[in-house]
Formats: C-alpha cells, structure tokens, sequence
C-alpha cells in the first residue's frame, strides 16, 4: 500500500510518499520517501517496554537496550559504534513504558550496514555472561544517579501514588533489588518473547527508492522466524481501580528547593483527549504568555519554573505540572495561586485570541521538532507501534479542531482536585521546622488543655465545698 502524505513540520520539504508493508513472518515495514537531504534513518521498533514486564523482571526492557550493543554472531562488542562512525553515521537508542527503538542516521548510499545489524542483533544476540554482569553494574550506576535528583525523586513517587496496580506505576529504569537478581537466562528468555518480527516495525526514512528499501529490508529480515505471538507472551495487567479523593505524598531534600509535581490519570496516546490535553499543555506552560508562567514566575514571583506535558501512553497517560517556589515563597501560596488558574480553564472558555496563539504555538513547534530526517522517521516509528503510523500526520490538525468548550470540558473532567496526585519535594531543614512547629503546637495545646482542666477541677472542688457546707 503506497500513500502520499502531507510533510510534518515545515512544508517546504515537500509531500513525503509512505509505503506501508508487511512481509510473511509479520515484521511490518514503513518506507518513508522524503529527498530533503541526501540521509537516511532506520527505526526498527519493539513493541515492548516497561509495561509488559512482570514483577521479577521490572527494568530488563532498558537492561536489553544496553545489551543490544554488547555483541551478536557477526558483530563483536564495539563493532557497531565503530561501524557506524566509520560510515560517518551516528546512532542509539531508547526505551519507554511502552516501546523500545533503536536508530541509525547515515548517507543514502550506505544506509544498509543499518540492516545488518539490526537483522543479526534481532536473531543473533550474544548475551555474554560476563557482558551481562559488567552492564549490569552500568544500569545499576545510572539508577542510583536518578535517585540523586530530586525531580526524578518526587515524579516516581507521585507515579507510583498515581497508578497503585498497573506496571506504569514503576520507572522504566526499574527497581535494583530486581535488576540485581535478574539472571542472562531471564534476558535472553524476554528477547526470545518480544524481539522478534512478529513484534517489530522497521522504519527507512528519506533518501531512498521505494523497490530498492522493500528489496533490502527483505534480503536481511524474510529469514528470520516471526516469534511467539503478541498476545502469548504479554503478561496480563490488571486495572486500575478508582480512588475517590486527591492523594498527597511528600518527601524532603538536602537543598533549599521547594518542588511541587502533580498528576491526573488521562487518556491513551491517539484518543480525542489526546489531542485537547496537548492544547491544554500549551495554554497553560507554552511560552512566557502561557496562563501558568505569565501568573507564577511573572507577575506574582511565586515560582522560578513551571511545566506542563502530556504524557499519553498505550494504555492511559498522564498529565503532569511540575513548578519550584521562588525563593522565601510559602508551598501553600504556590500551590493555591496555581489552583486558582486551573480553577479558571475548568470554569470559563478561553478567549478566541488566546486559543489563537496556542495554535501558533502547536505549529511551530511541530515545524521545529520535525526537521530533520531522523525526526520524521522517530514521529511516524512511534505513532506506528503506539497507534498507527497515521497519527503521526494527524496530531497537530486534531489539535488544531479543539475548540473552547471542547478544552474546557477534557480540563474540568481531567483536572479534577478529587483525581490527582500531589507531591511536593521540601528542604529537610523546611521540614524539620515545620515538624518542630507542629510538636510546638501539640505542647501548646495539651498545656492548654490540662490548665483547663485544672481550673475546672478547682471551680468543681470549690462548689462541692460550698455545698458540703450548707
């Protein structure tokens, strides 16, 4: 199936022409034609990550990642990042709670060693043991430099509030105790379930001939068997259930930051919601104008940062804001300043002009975030695994649909205070303060209370003596 395409991001690249395929043992294909630049990329995605690992197994989707370049049966460990600089190349990977990718971007008249690799790593992984060993303790390095920041801190504890059963409430990067006690065999075990053709979509985007991609995306993929089916090898996940109230959570920090994160459940990636939740984003964080920004850092000083993203996933998302107190400023004022301004995209319609100049915003931004050629092939890979490669052109003209009282109703349905997770992150000398205040407060009111007690005790010695004496 071939179809012309409008371009993503800026139009003067031209129309791209998508050639959507399938070949016999089910790894799909997407060809992306696109003559901008004399380059290509090549995307081979999994559907897999985070959320398809069960309890024993939390990490080993990033773990594998890593592996990925220790070494298959033709290429040794080292030989793919020399490959690649030595074609002039450059290349990596990623890993997310609901795909895994890997991508090279080389000229056109090179891009198939691209191929080789990726059809030998797919069907060929070593898995050394002591490789495995030695990576680990790499993971293991970058885990614990995550828990030394405190945004990374509040924002995993705020998810893990957030989501109580599902695999999302779990960092992608996983938990040690279970990275420390996953063997290769249960490695090598995940990749024989989801690395296979039957689970991967290959992307070859840009200066390419249509027939010739097709002919060598075969000659190095056909062979290799399709692997057990989707739905055997995930595990089951259960649902959420719903939690009736806003839930807080909070811990301290050795610096003087005040960090505030708070999340909604929200939508999948792909559903009407998606699309109005990225136009709320942009309302509230996008740019000096935005609601939140202009109120918080500008006019108030309440806050020296404030965010906001979308973050829609497979099989529900979330919606963050994160903001940091100014300093000598009060959480309860940042915190009610800010409520105070969600309360408001909950109540009214935002005004014409105002919706105007978030649309601005959406579309330079995807002209901005879809230059390059790795771009287009990163946007179209991920609405493929996530979705359908469609999204990817559909994205920003759905947003641009999300009229005022669409945004209002998903803000007022979304961001409800009895849905959210709040968190904040305080310095531990803050908290000590606050701490010794309360214990203050407690002394004072049980003084109080026992002086009251005492008096009452006299005045009821003193009548019964009055009494006594008539």
């Amino acid at each position: 199936m071939s179809e012309t395409v409008q371009p993503l991001g800026n139009a003067t690249h031209g129309a791209l022409s998508i050639e959507e395929h399938q070949l016999d043992n089910g790894l799909k294909v997407l060809l992306v034609e696109r003559h901008a630049d004399p380059v290509v990329a090549v995307m081979v995605w999994y559907k897999v990550g985070a959320r398809n690992e069960r309890e024993h197994e939390a990490g080993v989707s990033h773990f594998l990642e890593h592996m990925m370049f220790k070494g298959s049966e033709r290429f040794a460990k080292g030989e793919i990042d020399r490959l690649t600089t030595t074609l002039g190349g450059s290349n990596n990977a990623f890993t997310s709670s609901d795909h895994t990718a890997y991508w090279f971007e080389l000229a056109s008249d090179r891009w198939e060693k691209a191929l080789e690799i990726e059809a030998d790593r797919m069907r060929g992984l070593n898995l050394d043991a002591r490789e495995f060993a030695s990576e680990r303790a790499v993971v293991l390095e970058e885990l614990s430099m995550g828990l030394d920041d405190p945004w990374r801190r509040i924002s995993d504890l705020v998810q893990g509030t957030l989501f109580l059963r599902h695999p999302y409430r779990r960092p992608v990067i996983g938990h040690a105790d279970a990275l420390k006690r996953l063997s290769v065999d249960e490695m090598r075990d995940y990749h024989r379930r989801f690395y296979h053709p039957g689970n991967a979509t290959v992307v070859v985007c840009g200066d390419i001939d249509m027939a010739d991609a097709l002919a060598r995306v075969k000659q190095h993929f056909a062979a290799i068997p399709a692997g057990i089916p989707y739905e055997q090898a995930d595990p089951f996940r259960p649902a959420e259930e719903p939690v009736g109230g806003e839930r807080r959570v909070q811990l301290t920090w050795d610096d003087e930051g005040k960090r505030l994160c708070i999340a909604w459940p929200s939508a999948p990636v792909g559903t009407p919601d998606d699309a109005a939740l990225d136009v709320l984003s942009t309302l509230l964080t996008g740019g000096r104008l935005s609601r939140l920004h202009r109120r918080l850092v500008i006019d108030e000083e309440l806050a020296t940062s404030v965010s906001s993203f979308n973050d829609t996933r497979v099989e529900g998302g979330v919606f963050w804001i994160f903001a940091e107190c100014a300093q000598g400023v009060e959480p309860r004022a940042l915190e009610a300043a800010l409520d105070g301004e969600l309360e408001l995209v909950m109540q009214e319609k935002v005004p014409a002009r105002e919706l105007a100049r978030v649309r601005s915003l959406l579309e330079a931004a995807e002209a901005y975030d879809h230059e390059t050629t790795s771009d287009v092939a990163e946007q179209i890979g991920e609405a493929a695994v996530d979705a359908h490669w469609r999204l990817a052109f559909e994205s920003l003209p759905n947003a641009l649909k999300v009229d005022a009282t669409r945004l209002r109703d998903c803000a007022k349905r979304v961001l409800a205070r009895e849905r959210r997770v709040l968190g904040w992150c305080l310095p531990a000398k803050e908290e000590e303060r606050r701490s010794n205040l309360r214990r203050i407060g407690v002394a004072l009111r049980r003084s109080t209370h026992a002086a009251k007690e005492k008096a009452a005790q006299h005045k009821k010695s003193g009548k019964s003596r009055k009494g006594g004496g008539r």
